[in-house]
């Protein structure tokens, strides 16, 4: 089962056109073992040393944006000190829940954004982010 899974993931980067060395195996079977979720270079590198990984922070920095730019993950940049990667690439939006740092998901199909402006020439909209901060009642 676990060498399936190995198999399933080194296919995976092979598909998406990044070599898949030993460190990018074992960060994105722990990245994409729990279905989608969002998540910090700094999250993932607690995990990756947990599960006996020995990766540098700068590693874990420098693969995740590799996932990024060969479309497996998405940047989420909630507030300016904190950027998330988003293991679900779909269309959707997301609530921040301030003071916790968490992040869920919205259906696309929960939101209707009407009216974009035209982008400028030789331009296109690649897609829209929205995200709905939420934070305590009475905080």
């Amino acid at each position: 089962m676990m060498a399936e899974r190995l198999k399933e993931t080194e296919a995976r980067l092979r598909r998406s056109g990044l070599r898949p060395t030993r460190q990018r195996i074992a960060l994105a079977s722990l990245l994409f073992a729990k279905g989608d979720r969002h998540l910090t270079v700094e999250e993932l590198h607690e995990e990756a040393l947990a599960a006996d990984v020995p990766v540098s922070l700068a590693t874990v920095y420098n693969t995740l944006h590799q996932f990024t730019e060969a479309g497996l993950i998405r940047v989420l940049a909630v507030e300016s000190a904190k950027t998330y990667f988003d293991t679900n690439v779909s269309d959707h939006h997301h609530f921040f829940i301030e003071g916790e740092n968490e992040v869920l998901d919205i259906p696309v199909s929960n939101i209707v954004i009407d009216n974009l402006p035209e982008p400028p020439e030789g331009l296109e909209i690649s897609h829209v982010d929205v995200v709905i901060r939420l934070r305590q009642k009475g905080a």
